[in-house]
C-alpha cells in the first residue's frame, strides 16, 4: 500500500503537468499576436496577475519558508518564465499606452515582491511565521489569478457569445485547481487548499457559462479552422 507521501508526490506531479497545460494554453493567442504584430484588444492583466502569483508561490516553496515543497517551486518557476515571455510580447507589440501601463504595474510588482521578501526575512524568525505570511498572500493573489477570466462574464452574457471566453484556459484551471486541492489535503496545507479550491469553483463557473452560450455564438465568431485544429482557442480578451 502506498504511503501518503508517495500519493502526495504523484498528485503533485500530475498537478505539475496540469499546471503546465494551464500556463501554455494561451500559446495559440500569442501565435496570432506574433503573426499580426499587434495585440489588438487582448488584455495583459491576467498575465501580469499570474506573474506575481508565480513569484509568490516560488518564494512560498523555498526551503527557508515552507520546506518539502519542491513540486510547487518547479512548476511556478516555469510559469514565471512563461508569463514573462507573454508579457514581453505585449511590450513589443502593444500600443504605447498599454506598454506604459504594463511597465507601471511591473514596477509595482517588483517593489511589492521586494518588500515581501524583506519583511518575511526580517520578521519571520521561523518556518511557521514565514509560511503564514507568504501563504496568506498566495491565497489572495492565487484567487485573483484564477478569477481574472471572470471579468469577461458580463460581456459574454451581454453578447451571448463565447468569443472572448478562454475555454481551454478555464478547463485547465478547473482540473489544475482540483488536483492541487487534493494535494493540499493529503498533508493539510490551508494555503494550498484554499486558493486552489476557490480556483476550481471559479473555473467551473466559467465552463458552465461557456456551455450556456456556446451554441448561441454567431458562426462568424468561431475561429477559422477550429474543427481541423482543436488547439485553436477563442481570444483571451479580459
Amino acid at each position: 500500500m502506498m504511503s501518503p507521501n508517495a500519493i502526495r508526490n504523484i498528485i503533485g506531479i500530475i498537478g505539475n503537468v496540469l499546471t503546465f497545460g494551464l500556463f501554455i494554453s494561451p500559446v495559440p493567442t500569442f501565435w496570432k499576436i506574433w503573426k499580426r504584430k499587434a495585440v489588438e484588444d487582448f488584455s495583459p492583466v491576467p498575465y501580469l496577475a499570474t506573474l506575481l502569483n508565480c513569484a509568490l508561490w516560488v518564494f512560498y516553496g523555498m526551503p527557508f519558508v515552507h520546506p518539502n515543497s519542491l513540486l510547487i517551486v518547479t512548476i511556478n518557476g516555469f510559469g514565471f518564465v512563461v508569463e514573462a515571455l507573454y508579457i514581453i510580447m505585449f511590450l513589443i507589440y502593444g500600443k504605447r499606452k498599454i506598454r506604459l501601463k504594463m511597465l507601471a504595474i511591473l514596477l509595482a510588482e517588483i517593489i511589492f515582491m521586494t518588500a515581501v521578501i524583506l519583511i518575511v526575512m526580517l520578521v519571520g524568525h521561523n518556518h511557521d511565521v514565514r509560511t503564514k505570511i507568504v501563504g496568506s498572500l498566495c491565497v489572495i493573489f492565487g484567487t485573483i489569478m484564477y478569477g481574472s477570466p471572470l471579468s469577461v462574464m458580463k460581456l459574454v452574457i451581454k453578447t451571448k457569445s463565447v468569443k472572448y471566453m478562454p475555454f481551454y484556459l478555464s478547463l485547465a484551471g478547473c482540473l489544475n485547481g482540483i488536483d492541487w486541492t487534493i494535494y493540499g489535503f493529503i498533508h493539510f496545507d490551508i494555503f494550498v487548499v484554499l486558493p486552489n479550491g476557490i480556483g476550481a469553483l471559479l473555473a467551473l463557473c466559467q465552463l458552465i457559462l461557456y456551455g450556456c452560450y456556446y451554441k448561441s455564438t454567431p458562426v462568424e465568431d468561431e475561429p477559422k479552422g477550429e474543427l481541423e485544429l482543436p488547439t485553436t482557442m477563442p481570444r483571451i480578451e479580459i
